[in-house]
């Protein structure tokens, strides 16, 4: 009774005239104070349940929430001590999708609400604004759409991280009315171009600012050098110019700078020296120049240093030899120049550094990786001289090597040859001696080996056919001796082999032939003799053969015409006998010239005016001499031919020059210009032919132009000619005859020829019987059937995965095509994917070194998501297109359907369909998706799936594009123990 003294007391002086029972007041008032309340549970109960029903839960996390129980016994969810309400929603890298309900604006005393790193769409809902107590608003990494709600109202708000989504609309002005902000990220989203507002230096506590890719142009304000609080600055991968500001010397707590991909100019202020607590900086990617203030080498706190691509010229500060904690170290795409600090990375444990691209001389530094920690090595193309340090053969941590293009010179040190990680090594374009050491076979991860260019010699050792991982090995342009190891045989990853210019001698090993993924194979101008392999045949990924310039006998393997060849080169050899037709017709003379032996048979479909012998009935002797009369007969013949049409060109010049001076005169008579044609392939082409095209030979319209079937008089082969529109010609003309004039791949359009005349432009490629590939995904045959079957569109989506990695990884400089999608992927007779239309493709090296794109290229539907934000490209915004290929392919549906919603496409369709294996099979189209080929099905989704991650550093390289297609293969068994699902999606 002592305890309720002073309850009675309480209410005795509490005037409720609306009461008149003191029981009843006591038993509310007593309730109220020590019993859960029932009726907000209950509501809170309700909200949480209506949250949970518009959200996708494929790993059940949310299963324990129930009717039937308290909330607080949710998982993911933390409620009050002593009231029991809810305060925090916790739901971290869930892999939700579905939408965030208004529901929880009830949850008056919800302080947190994290979802960061799931797949969450839809909208902010407004009444979020009525979660007073919020503390923290974490939503990064999900994609929610559309323009962030006014939340100026959570005035309780310390944490707001909405980065990594695809908010739309103005940048929100009103976060600077959130004064007790400490940390905002609002960056990579798709807001419109703006401004940062002023108003962000009200938040005075703030300490970490991310506002990266959000779109942003003009100067930083100068209300931002207030926030003496901040630690990370990151305003990163907008259009921010200016200066590089004085005034980030008053930020004296920052310890993250990153500014990068922005076109900031000016030089480095000294007083960025002032921030004595900085650890990270990144101006990459600027227009800035000038030489570093000396005293930036006293920042001994430094862990990351990156100014890449800008124009910084002059020696590098002396007191970076001296830092204790570097680990990162960028600056390559400069002009830097005088010798590298001596003690670079002698007490700092540096893991990775590139200087590439200055102008760097003297000795080669040589504790770089003193403390063992290296793992990335980059100093191509400097002016380094003398040997390589006996110390690089401790460093046993490298994974990248490469010191191409410099004076280097000497013997490579035998423990570098030895490195166990190292997976690419380039020493190529020095003038290094000696030779291999057999040591190589240690360097069990070796991807890429290149040392062209050099003066190494010796015989190479057949320990290189130990490197299992091996993908591109290029030694041409050196001393080498001996023979060819038939271990070489041995290296199933191999995809070019460059031995070309050595003094390498004996037959060519047989077990060449079993390097199945070889595309590439240079062993010109060597003193190889013997016959070509027959087993060269089972290489059927070979795409380019040259064998020139060597002492090679025998027959041409009529197999090799199986391999398909782009490109082929047997001159200057011994060869005897027939020349395969197809080989012929794809090489041209210039192919086989110089084997004496060798014989074309005559054919209505080939060039008679060849250089080689034709074959006889009996080719011996007497073929040879009448092949040799045949020539005498032919350049006689074309003598006589030029003659004449010299006389009539002198005449039809005599009175066109008459014609000039009546046209001068008259002013009514108009001279045709002349046809300019340029050949890139040996077809014979007539001019006068290809522009008398008839409409009822369209076989499609495009962007670009028209295109054309036509079947060749002269030799009877059929064409493609794609006549451009007007104002496009030129332009487009130039674009893909500076690309497919020059590359060969058997997924690549070839290019015939180009014409011009006057303002009329004409491009000649092969013909493609079956269409494009969109035609060929949408058509049916008898019985609803679809054309493609699973096993078709496997091999579509292999073969034309190699075509785009042949342009981004065996192209120098590599190609950026820039518009990938399945209308510009042709189809041949047997199905073989082409790809097509490059009249916006880039050459990277062009694309990176120059500026932005004044254009976007691209298709909707195909484009990837940071060209929303930046025009600068990368191979890996072709690899999102890819994916999106792959996602037809897979689906049967198109890029772009109404059924996908409102400015959705299928890449959102999809992950939206990635709860189940069950709603997985539901993507898949159910034409083609037979039970045996469901698994395959799925692997190859996968992939798509990663080609289409929203961050591009995600996304994989086409090389591994092309692996992980490789391993879906649908005709290869496997093992249940060899398919396991490690990532995080249920299916995966």
């Amino acid at each position: 009774m002592n305890m309720m003294a002073p309850l009675f007391s309480s209410m005795a002086k509490t005037p409720l005239r609306s009461l008149r029972f003191p029981t009843l007041l006591f038993l509310l008032f007593f309730s109220s104070n020590f019993f859960p309340p029932c009726e907000p549970l209950t509501v809170e109960t309700d909200a949480l349940l209506r949250f949970r029903d518009q959200l996708k839960d494929p790993h059940n996390f949310m299963q324990s929430w129930k009717a039937s129980d308290s909330p607080c016994e949710f998982s993911g969810i933390k409620c009050h001590p002593v009231s029991g309400r809810v305060t925090e929603i916790s739901l971290d890298s869930k892999s939700l999708s579905g939408v965030v309900s208004p529901a929880i604006s009830v949850l008056e005393s919800l302080t947190v609400l994290s979802l960061p790193s799931n797949n969450i769409s839809g909208k902010l809902p407004e009444e979020l604004s009525n979660c007073s107590n919020l503390r923290v608003l974490n939503l990064t990494g999900n994609d929610v759409v559309g323009r962030i709600p006014d939340l100026s109202r959570l005035r309780n708000l310390e944490i707001l991280d909405l980065s990594f989504n695809y908010f739309s609309g103005s940048f929100p002005s009103w976060v600077g009315s959130l004064t007790g902000l400490v940390q905002l990220g609002l960056g990579q989203n798709d807001f419109d171009e703006g401004e940062i507002p002023k108003s962000i230096g009200n938040l005075k506590n703030l300490t970490w600012l991310y506002l990266g890719g959000a779109n942003l142009k003009g100067e930083i304000p100068e209300s931002v050098f207030e926030l003496q609080a901040l630690e990370t600055l990151d305003i990163s991968n907008n259009i921010i110019s200016g200066n590089f500001p004085k005034s980030i010397g008053k930020l004296k707590n920052l310890n993250k700078i990153e500014l990068f991909n922005n076109n900031l100019t000016g030089e480095i202020p000294h007083e960025l020296a002032n921030l004595t607590f900085l650890r990270e900086i990144d101006v990459s990617a600027n227009r800035m120049y000038g030489k570093l203030p000396e005293e930036i080498g006293n920042l001994k706190n430094l862990v990351v240093f990156q100014l890449y691509k800008n124009n910084f010229s002059g020696e590098l500060p002396m007191g970076f030899g001296d830092m204790k904690h570097l680990l990162g170290f960028s600056i390559y795409r400069n002009s830097f120049t005088g010798e590298f600090p001596a003690n670079f990375g002698r007490f700092s444990p540096l893991n990775s550094i590139d200087i590439s691209e200055n102008q760097f001389s003297g000795g080669f530094p040589k504790f770089l990786c003193e403390n063992r920690n290296l793992r990335f090595l980059l100093a191509l193309e400097n002016k380094f001289s003398g040997e390589l340090p006996e110390s690089y053969a401790e460093c046993k941590s490298l994974e990248r090597f490469r010191l191409n293009m410099n004076h280097l010179s000497g013997k490579i040190p035998d423990g570098v040859w030895a490195l166990p990680y190292v997976q690419r090594m380039d020493f190529g374009d020095n003038d290094f001696s000696g030779g291999i050491s057999p040591e190589i076979g240690l360097s069990a991860s070796l991807n890429q080996l290149v040392l062209l260019n050099n003066k190494f010699s010796g015989e190479l050792p057949s320990e290189l056919g130990k490197l299992k991982n091996l993908e591109r090995l290029h030694l041409s342009n050196n001393n080498f001796t001996g023979k060819l190891p038939s271990e070489f045989g041995a290296l199933e990853q191999l995809s070019s082999l460059h031995l070309e210019n050595n003094s390498l001698t004996g037959s060519i090993p047989p077990e060449l032939g079993n390097c199945a993924r070889l595309v590439d194979l240079n062993l010109a101008f060597n003193s190889l003799t013997g016959n070509i392999p027959q087993t060269f045949s089972l290489m059927t990924s070979l795409n380019s053969l040259n064998l020139s310039g060597n002492k090679l006998t025998g027959l041409i393997p009529e197999s090799l015409e199986k391999l398909r060849l782009s490109s082929i080169d047997l001159s200057e050899n011994q060869l005897s006998g027939r020349v395969p037709s197809d080989l012929f017709t794809m090489g041209g003379d210039k192919a086989f010239l110089g084997n004496k032996e060798l014989c074309v048979n005559q054919n209505p479909e080939m060039r008679t005016n060849s250089m080689i012998n034709i074959c006889t009935a009996n080719h011996a002797h007497r073929g040879i001499f009448a092949g040799k009369l045949f020539l005498f007969c032919i350049l006689a013949s074309a003598l006589i031919v030029v003659l004449a049409g010299l006389l009539v060109v002198s005449y039809k010049n005599f009175k066109y020059s008459e014609g000039d001076i009546e046209n001068g005169l008259e002013g009514e008579k108009e001279v045709h210009p002349k046809w300019k044609l340029e050949s890139f392939d040996q077809l014979d082409i007539n001019a006068d032919e290809i522009c008398n095209l008839e409409e009822e030979n369209l076989i499609g319209s495009g962007g670009t132009g028209k295109v054309y079937r036509l079947d060749l008089k002269k030799n009877g082969s059929t064409v493609a000619v794609k006549q451009l529109w007007k104002g496009y010609g030129l332009k487009i003309l130039e674009a893909e005859m500076e690309i497919l004039g020059k590359i060969r791949h058997r997924n690549i359009l070839k290019l015939y020829a180009s014409l011009l005349k006057g303002g009329s432009s004409f491009l000649v490629f092969e013909y493609m019987e079956n269409g494009n590939l969109f035609q060929a995904l949408h058509r049916q045959i008898k019985g609803g059937v679809p054309q493609l079957d699973w096993y078709q569109r496997y091999r579509i989506a292999l073969g034309a995965a190699k075509g785009i990695a042949y342009l981004h990884h065996d192209c120098s400089p590599p190609i950026i095509h820039r518009d990938i999608k399945s209308s510009n992927i042709l189809l041949d007779k047997d199905f073989e994917p082409k790809i097509a239309d490059f009249g916006v493709a880039k050459v990277a090296e062009k694309s990176q070194k120059g500026s932005d794109h004044s254009c976007l290229a691209g298709t909707h539907g195909y484009l990837a998501p940071e060209l929303a934000y930046t025009l600068k490209i990368t191979e890996k915004s072709d690899v999102y297109s890819f994916g999106v290929v792959l996602l037809e392919l897979v689906t049967g549906r198109r890029p772009v359907e109404e059924a996908y919603g409102e400015g959705k496409d299928i890449v959102y369709w999809v992950l939206n369909h990635l709860n189940d294996r069950e709603s997985v099979l539901g993507v898949l189209d159910d034409k083609v998706a037979v039970d045996s080929v469901e698994d395959d099905m799925i692997r190859v989704l996968k992939v798509a799936i990663l080609c289409t991650s929203k961050l591009p550093s995600v996304r994989p390289t086409m090389r591994e594009v092309v692996k992980m297609l490789t391993d879906a293969d649908p005709c290869t068994f496997r093992s249940p123990d060899n398919d396991s699902e490690k990532n995080g999606k249920v299916f995966f």
